[in-house]
């Protein structure tokens, strides 16, 4: 599992879950990243955090959903954006799961189980 979030607790977070629940995980910092770590890693899912500085994650699931070797990994969207626009908008760049910030540990779990 791809985990692409620049905020230092909330990536902790979100990976310590994943391993707790026994996925192995990928944290990436920086969004620049986070394509070529995708090539290099084959995740089964990717948790891209929307806002993010440099490239956001809605830039980033264009790219991944543009290349035929990743497109099909699923992305779930995590976002302080609440919206029903910004939804919306994650899911038509291909987005297959939204959730949004604060994030509740069993709605995030639940997100991930759906995808994996």
């Amino acid at each position: 599992m791809l985990v692409v979030e620049d905020n230092e607790l909330n990536l902790k977070l979100f990976s310590d879950l994943l391993r707790a629940h026994g996925f192995v995980v990928e944290p990436v910092r920086d969004g620049r990243e986070a394509v070529e770590r995708a090539r290099a890693f084959a995740p089964d899912l990717v948790v891209m955090d929307i806002q993010m500085p440099h490239v956001t994650g809605y830039e980033l699931i264009l790219q991944l959903k543009a290349d035929a070797a990743l497109r099909a990994i699923p992305v779930m969207a995590v976002t302080a954006y609440a919206g029903r626009e910004d939804e919306e908008r994650l899911r038509a760049a291909g987005a297959d799961a939204y959730v949004s910030k604060p994030i509740t540990l069993a709605r995030f779990m639940a997100a991930v189980t759906e995808l994996t």
